[in-house]
């Protein structure tokens, strides 16, 4: 029976070879890898293809494939999402410069500040989402060390080539925190929940990567710091990352969440914990807000792009194909989008500062990531749900 359009007028449908329908029915029943397969089959007679989902019917149509209101109504909420995920993190440290503008706070505020969230409220923020988790349950190690190991990749590569090509010293160790660093806790948990309600698979993700992220900026911070330590820079990169506070509550509250001590941790500690978890971000977005100069960000504009096209878009190209080629759908997918394609979190402003990197590079590629990235993961999260991964 032919498509009936809104207007009734009825729409032609290919017909083509009983044999090939047959074999397009086959391969849609297998799994989406093939469905899409399917699809690029039957595009093979030059005509665009839609196969309705739920049923085994195949229609190859002459006027293009039907976009339902379904499929745009989920665009629309994608994006929504996203938007609403990402616009207010932008906003308040736009509050953040016009106060600093107003001399309502300054730099000596920005400074304390910072050290406060280098030490308690970021902390307290990492140790509540982790231990928080039930990781004993939801424990997947593939996943966890895909995380792991890409996270390396990046890390590593990134540090490799601007070796090789960028020649200004002073700035390296900011580009590569903010190029490999995405704000997996921060925003990531935020942009999930906003997906499906609770925070899927985040927490494996946090593990397999969060830890990384830390030690790995430790690293290039103090082997590219702009004030380099006495003795050994190795010997120096192991004891700041021994006593990063940043890295003890990772390990803490992982150890929390395998043992089950924080589900048994008395409500008053927990809330006390929480108020100083929610401070980390909105404090660290008005610093970075309170230290912005436009003028010495324009200077750098050259790395912050690269930097911010690396996050956003170069990451999520070469390994979200290998993550579903591996087997990896749904929420799993998702986390890794967060983990490869969200903005620069603003913990690299406070970690950038208080080992003496470039902070202004680093809260330039905060603000362009953070303002960009509402596209660029609407257009993630579109392309993996067309393919049918989502």
């Amino acid at each position: 029976m032919p498509y009936k359009s809104n207007n009734g007028s009825a729409m032609q449908f290919l017909l083509i070879p009983v044999t090939v329908k047959n074999i397009l029915k086959d391969l849609l029943d297998k799994s989406e890898f093939y469905k899409i397969l399917a699809l690029r089959f039957a595009n093979f007679y030059g005509l665009k293809s839609s196969i309705c989902s739920g049923t085994e019917q195949i229609h190859i149509l002459l006027h293009g494939r039907i976009v339902t209101k379904l499929e745009r109504t989920n665009t629309m909420e994608n994006f929504i999402y996203s938007v609403n995920a990402t616009i207010p993190v932008f906003l308040v440290m736009v509050i953040g410069y016009l106060l600093g503008n107003c001399n309502m706070l300054d730099e000596h505020f920005a400074k304390k500040a910072n050290s406060f969230n280098f030490k308690v409220t970021l902390p307290a923020l990492l140790f509540q989402d982790i231990a928080a988790s039930d990781m004993r349950s939801n424990f997947d190690l593939p996943f966890v060390l895909f995380c792991a190991i890409v996270t390396s990749i990046c890390f590593w590569g990134i540090w490799g080539i601007s070796k090789i090509f960028l020649k200004d010293d002073s700035i390296r160790g900011a580009f590569v925190q903010g190029s490999f660093r995405g704000s997996a806790a921060v925003f990531g948990i935020a942009f999930i929940v906003n997906i499906y309600g609770n925070s899927g698979m985040a927490p494996l993700m946090i593990l397999g990567a969060v830890p990384l992220y830390n030690i790995y900026s430790v690293i290039v911070l103090t082997f590219e710091s702009n004030e380099k330590e006495d003795g050994s820079a190795l010997r120096a990169a192991i004891i700041n990352i021994c006593k990063n506070p940043i890295i003890l509550a990772i390990l803490f509250s992982t150890i929390f969440s395998f043992l089950g001590i924080y589900e048994k941790t008395p409500e008053i500690i927990t809330k006390t914990i929480g108020n100083f978890a929610k401070l980390a971000s909105p404090l660290a977005l008005v610093c970075i807000g309170v230290t912005f100069e436009g003028k010495q960000a324009i200077s750098k504009l050259r790395p912050t792009i690269v930097a911010s096209f690396l996050k956003l878009l170069i990451q999520p190209a070469i390994f979200l194909p290998i993550a579903i080629n591996m087997g990896f759908t749904g929420e799993r997918l998702i986390a890794l989008i967060i983990m490869l394609g969200s903005p620069t979190t603003p913990s690299c402003y406070i970690m950038a500062k208080n080992m003496h990197n470039d902070g202004m590079l680093t809260s330039s590629i905060i603000v362009t990531t953070t303002l960009l990235s509402s596209v660029t993961l609407t257009f993630w999260i579109f392309v993996i749900k067309s393919l049918g991964y989502l």
